[in-house]
């Protein structure tokens, strides 16, 4: 079993900066993958980025240049650097971890992130 643990979201204004952060603990399998999603009212769930243990990350082309994702040390932890953001970001913000030999998949609680014009 996997807990995560999200925290970082809030209000910014457009152009403002906010950082996700994603804690995992519990049986960590490797290799894994510890992801980014969004979604916002009546639309799915969408990728924005994910960092995989081998060190492998992927972007959603509508952050690429402006979101960093990164892993700390210890790889239990995903964080998501947020620059220039835009109203279209606005979102809440979930964080995936995924053992890549097993079929499981955790899901955090998620965490608002509201973009103000």
């Amino acid at each position: 079993q996997v807990r995560l643990m999200e925290s970082g979201g809030g209000l910014v204004q457009a152009g403002g900066s906010l950082t996700l952060s994603c804690e995992a603990s519990g049986t960590i399998a490797s290799p894994n993958a510890m992801s980014w999603y969004r979604q916002v009212p009546g639309k799915e769930r969408e990728l924005v980025a994910s960092a995989f243990s081998g060190g492998v990350k992927n972007y959603a082309d509508s952050v690429k240049g402006r979101f960093t994702i990164s892993r700390d040390s210890g790889w239990n932890t995903i964080y998501l650097q947020m620059n220039s953001l835009q109203p279209e970001d606005t979102a809440v913000y979930y964080c995936l971890f995924r053992p890549l030999q097993l079929s499981d998949e955790y899901w955090g609680q998620g965490t608002q992130v509201t973009v103000s014009f």
